[in-house]
């Protein structure tokens, strides 16, 4: 039987209402080597420069729940073995990791590549992008939880790269029971990471990488190198301390120990080339 591999393209950028995600998913989707099998691209409104409805907490509640459940039908359409994710703001992961989750159930575990846990709700953040984790296992919007039919456990999923978490999520993180292993523990060696697959019996792993538990001192593509923003902006946020060849090497490293069944890469932002795209368009002759 053959394996199917689907490529999702998936520019959202409402989950963490920053329109630049959604030009950052479509170079990604130009950046990502050629693909020979399914490929599905959800349908993302393009920002239009109007603030964004609250509803029930969460902004552009709508449109997102539209757009989980669009990619679940695209999903649904091919029945995968294994799904690609091209983001968009990380809650682009809810539905891969929810069909993969119903399709090999205690077999998946999921590494969560993050500077962040993710595992907020509407009672503490109103970005939904830092929600998807804590869907994925029955915490938050019920609507958004009901789009996952077989929840996460705790013990098969492992935060890898977060350092520090706010005062908020801290409660949080031990009410789920989650583990995490700090930037440090993995810079040299994949080896806490493999030891947390072998215990659980993982077999099947979905990787959700956050590019921004990447060092944004050596990648410069993220949010905390925005141009033009005010001293300070930033403060308070944690900021990853990983480097991209960290990254591969583990992510080589556990497709070596298991069938990685799912890739999501989320929350890229090429300033500069949103800044040569738009000074481009803004020429005459360019127009002409």
């Amino acid at each position: 039987m053959t394996s199917t591999t689907l490529r999702l393209n998936m520019p959202q950028w409402q989950g963490g209402d920053e329109p630049a995600y959604r030009f950052g998913a479509e170079l990604l989707r130009w950046l990502a080597p050629d693909h020979h099998g399914p490929e599905e691209t959800v349908a993302v409104p393009e920002p239009d420069g109007s603030s964004p409805r609250l509803d029930r907490g969460i902004k552009s509640r709508h449109a997102l729940l539209t757009q989980a459940r669009s990619a679940r039908a695209a999903i649904e359409r091919h029945r995968p073995d294994r799904i690609v994710t091209l983001g968009g703001d990380c809650l682009v992961d809810l539905a891969p990791i929810a069909w993969l989750s119903q399709k090999y159930g205690d077999k998946l575990g999921v590494l969560w590549i993050d500077a962040h846990p993710d595992v907020m709700s509407a009672a503490e953040f109103s970005h939904a992008h830092a929600h998807v984790l804590g869907m994925l296992l029955g915490r938050g919007d019920e609507d958004f939880t009901a789009q996952v039919a077989q929840k996460l456990v705790a013990s098969r999923v492992m935060i890898a790269g977060m350092d520090a978490w706010t005062d908020v999520e801290g409660p949080i993180l031990t009410e789920l029971g989650l583990r995490h292993t700090p930037s440090a523990d993995i810079a040299d060696t994949s080896q806490p990471i493999l030891d947390w697959m072998a215990a659980e019996g993982i077999s099947h792993l979905a990787v959700h990488f956050d590019l921004d538990v990447l060092d944004p001192a050596h990648f410069s593509p993220l949010l905390f190198n925005r141009p033009c923003v005010p001293e300070g902006t930033f403060d308070g946020i944690v900021q990853g301390r990983m480097r991209l060849a960290q990254v591969v090497r583990l992510l080589n490293d556990v497709g070596r120990a298991a069938d990685i069944v799912g890739l999501a890469i989320t929350e890229f932002l090429p300033w500069d080339m949103l800044r040569l795209r738009n000074s481009l368009a803004a020429l005459p002759i360019m127009k002409s």
